[in-house]
């Protein structure tokens, strides 16, 4: 099963996305700049293999929900994340707010 929600964090707009995959659940919330994403998020593939397309991202780990998800400390930004002030260790939501 996928659900994509529209998520509002201080007046802007986010869509949150769960997929229901057997034994684990992708969960993203994202713009149209960029997206936090859940640990199947490979960050040193965009940043490595894809590092042209200055990929606004970042993971966080061992978050089952969208609610956990945003509270979740990020373990992982891309390169082009860290260049808008996100950071490892910010919470999914602050680094949602630096997106917009």
């Amino acid at each position: 099963m996928v659900s994509m929600e529209p998520l509002m964090i201080e007046g802007h707009t986010f869509i949150a996305t769960t997929v229901l995959l057997p034994k684990t659940t992708l969960l993203t919330i994202s713009n149209d700049k960029g997206y936090i994403m859940c640990g199947a998020l490979d960050v040193a593939l965009l940043n490595e293999r894809l590092v042209d397309r200055e990929i606004i991202a970042g993971r966080a780990v061992g978050v089952k929900t969208i609610e956990q998800l945003m509270r979740a400390p990020l373990e992982s930004v891309t390169i082009t994340a860290e260049k808008l002030g996100i950071h490892v260790g910010m919470s999914g939501t602050d680094a949602l707010l630096k997106m917009v």
